[in-house]
């Protein structure tokens, strides 16, 4: 009976972390959603800030329904902020909230790898949807030999696009976070002791995307060594 270790010691591990990461920023959240700010700001009204700060014009602001929904939709240019953001005056709401126009002010200012992820979206969900179907093809038709890896091998190529999106979204998602405390800061939206909130809330959130990182390569390193090892056999 096969047992595959690969999927405990590479790919359960980061599972895991990125279960404690999403728990982690959750907790970090509903801690600092309990620190009102003393200029009680909204999270919408710092969003605003941030935009007339930069200079951005043109992008609306909208209230979305859910927890930590928040998302900035640059095919409309608005960002929306969810119900613990968008009239919560926290600086955990003002952390997400600045963040969210941080990623409105990279598009205005074409930062490039934001650009990036942009263009290889349609490619990763494309390739998200074939990778499975054409490995199962390669394992199914077995018996064509070296043209069956050649389905197996395109099926992986397609799946690590999956981990070269992810890894596009970290200095994305970092570089958001940045301009989001360079902002809170130069704008006073909130005091040296308060930002040490909004700071954490965007820490804890940039760990989710880390451990999003970890999974994509742990699955891509296990096909490869799946496959790798049964064409060796």
């Amino acid at each position: 009976m096969f047992f595959d270790w690969t999927y405990i010691y590479l790919v359960l591990p980061c599972i895991i972390l990125a279960m404690l990461a999403s728990a982690g920023v959750n907790n970090t959240f509903n801690k600092y959603s309990k620190q009102i700010s003393r200029r009680r700001l909204t999270g919408a009204q710092a969003a605003q800030r941030v935009l007339d700060a930069n200079g951005v014009r043109g992008v609306r602001i909208e209230h979305v329904s859910g927890n930590l929904t928040d998302h900035y939709d640059p095919k409309s240019n608005v960002i929306r902020l969810s119900d613990n953001v968008y009239n919560n005056p926290s600086t955990a709401a003002i952390g997400v909230a600045c963040h969210e126009a941080g990623h409105a002010v990279q598009y205005a200012k074409n930062y490039a790898p934001i650009k990036l992820r942009a263009a290889i979206i349609p490619i990763t969900n494309i390739g998200s949807k074939l990778a499975m179907p054409l490995i199962l093809m390669g394992i199914l038709f077995g018996f064509l030999g070296e043209l069956s890896y050649t389905f197996v091998y395109i099926g992986i190529a397609c799946f690590g696009l999956s981990f070269v999106f992810q890894l596009v979204t970290l200095p994305v998602e970092f570089n958001a976070s940045r301009r989001a405390i360079r902002a809170i800061d130069q704008q006073e939206l909130l005091t040296d002791e308060e930002i040490k909130g909004a700071r954490k809330t965007l820490s804890a959130a940039a760990m989710t995307y880390v451990a999003a990182t970890a999974v994509a390569l742990a699955q891509l390193l296990r096909l490869i060594l799946i496959f790798g090892r049964r064409r060796d056999d």
